[in-house]
């Protein structure tokens, strides 16, 4: 039903066929439970959640790899929505370790500066919060300060959906936040509708439409809804520090497999910094959980109450999988606002 909002009346008004748009941005998901937005669209126009929350893609062998750094003794710093993630042997949560939950960074130098103990900061985050790490390594934090690094790149795993077709997907609602700093450029190369879109009803809602008349239009564009925060360049200055302290590198995602040029890693000048490699540290491959399917909700093809453990065995204290864990996380979401059907 589309009640008395306009920007939904149009939707409704425009959308004549069966569409399917993603959007890559756990906020945007909170959004859209919290306000209903889905009651307020058409029955043949859905929107799906793909792989927005940074935690949720972390895989299982990286929140193993912090569980082994803080039985070596280290300090591990992180942020809140890593604790709780499972890993094979339990979680951060539940280890018993010298864990610190910090708001950035900056907070785990401090506690680095204040300790001669070893001090790692579990490094998560798309291309929003990369810039800031970077920043902070170049200022030559304490010898006994270094990162997990666990950062990812939203493009390229636009790119694999893309070339998977699994979610069938006609356009994608792009992350503000992430694009705030990278600009449009990058995701001109995607042959299918985008729309940055920001975080209020009426912007998410706006998005869709944009969205809708780019179908009907028979165009595939980046257009910019947010102008707000996101411009053309992006932010420059931010990027470049990105790109002097990281590089690309072929990583995995959890429910993807590798994605080449998908992750960052350290560049060498700054591999002192590397948790991974100054304690000898292995990430390996591990079994999905069973009976989970977070890697589903993360491309686009299940949606929370697809799965038969959700909110019996795996709610937000006794979490499976990290889609339960993270506030960014669709299940989470969905619990929190009580969504119980998918539109």
């Amino acid at each position: 039903m589309a009640g008395k909002n306009p920007i939904a009346e149009k939707i409704h008004e425009l959308t004549d066929r069966d569409l399917t748009f993603m959007h890559v941005c756990g906020t945007h998901e909170a959004a859209i439970a919290r306000h209903g937005i889905r009651s307020l669209l058409p029955k043949n126009l859905k929107i799906v959640m793909g792989p927005g929350c940074p935690v949720c893609i972390t895989p299982q062998g990286e929140i193993d790899a912090a569980l082994e750094l803080a039985e070596k003794g280290c300090i591990i710093a992180t942020y809140g929505d890593l604790l709780r993630v499972p890993g094979t042997n339990g979680s951060l949560e539940s280890s018993g370790a010298d864990v610190r939950i910090v708001q950035g960074v900056h907070k785990a130098v401090e506690i680095a500066k204040s300790t001669d103990k070893e001090v790692v900061f579990i490094s998560v985050g798309f291309e929003t919060t990369a810039p800031t790490v970077a920043a902070m390594l170049l200022t030559s934090p304490p010898e006994n300060f270094s990162i997990l690094c666990c950062h990812r790149l939203v493009p390229p795993a636009m790119e694999w959906l893309l070339s998977q077709g699994e979610a069938a997907l006609h356009g994608f609602l792009l992350p503000g936040h992430v694009l705030t700093i990278t600009g449009l450029a990058d995701y001109r190369r995607f042959p299918v509708p985008q729309v940055v879109a920001g975080f209020e009803p009426d912007d998410i809602l706006l998005g869709l439409l944009m969205l809708v008349q780019q179908i009907r239009e028979g165009k595939a564009r980046v257009d910019n809804a947010y102008p707000r925060a996101v411009n053309e360049e992006g932010n420059p200055k931010a990027l470049s520090l990105m790109n002097m302290v990281f590089e690309p590198s072929d990583t995995e995602w959890r429910g993807f497999p590798v994605i080449p040029r998908s992750g960052l890693k350290l560049r060498e000048e700054f591999s002192g910094y590397d948790a991974q490699k100054k304690f000898g540290i292995e990430i390996k491959p591990t079994k999905k959980q069973a009976g989970c399917i977070c890697d589903r909700i993360l491309r686009g093809i299940s949606t929370p109450v697809d799965c038969k453990l959700f909110d019996k065995t795996c709610t937000p204290r006794t979490p499976v999988g990290p889609c339960m864990v993270s506030h960014e996380g669709a299940c989470k979401i969905w619990h929190h606002y009580s969504v119980h059907r998918a539109k």
